[in-house]
C-alpha cells in the first residue's frame, strides 16, 4: 500500500484498536440511532472471519438464534462501535471458520485457548 494512502487512512482509523482473535467469542457493543436517541445493542457471537486491512478491515460474528444461524459483519473501525468484549479464547488452526456454518448444536463449540506463562528469567 502507498504511503500516501497510509498516511490519509490513518485519521480515520481507531486510537486504540480492538483486540480480539479468529475463533474468540465476543460482544460487539454497537451504537443504534433510534429517532434522536441513541442505545446500545449487543450482538454476541463467535468470530468467525477477519479480512481487509486499514479503513476497510471487517469481521464477521456468527451466533445461533432459535436454532437458525445469524452472521453479522462489522468494520473494525467504525464510530458504530461502542465497544468489544472478548468472553473466550477459542483455539483454532485456520483463518476462517466457515465450516462453523455446517455444524449444529455441540459441535460448534471451539476448544478454549489458554494463554502461554511468560518464563520470568
Amino acid at each position: 500500500m502507498s504511503d500516501l494512502l497510509k498516511l490519509t487512512e490513518a485519521s480515520s482509523l481507531r486510537e486504540n484498536p480492538l483486540e480480539f482473535a479468529i475463533g474468540d467469542t465476543v460482544e460487539v457493543h454497537t451504537r443504534i440511532l433510534e429517532g434522536d436517541k441513541e442505545r446500545i445493542q449487543i450482538f454476541s457471537g463467535i468470530v468467525i472471519a477477519r479480512r481487509g486491512d486499514g479503513t476497510r478491515e471487517n469481521f464477521t460474528v456468527r451466533r445461533i438464534v432459535a436454532g437458525e444461524g445469524v452472521e453479522r459483519t462489522f468494520p473494525v473501525n467504525s464510530p458504530k462501535i461502542a465497544k468489544l468484549v472478548v468472553k473466550r479464547h477459542g483455539r483454532v488452526r485456520r483463518a476462517k471458520l466457515f465450516y462453523l456454518r455446517d455444524r449444529v448444536g455441540k459441535a460448534t463449540r471451539l476448544a478454549e485457548r489458554r494463554e502461554r506463562k511468560q518464563d520470568e528469567e
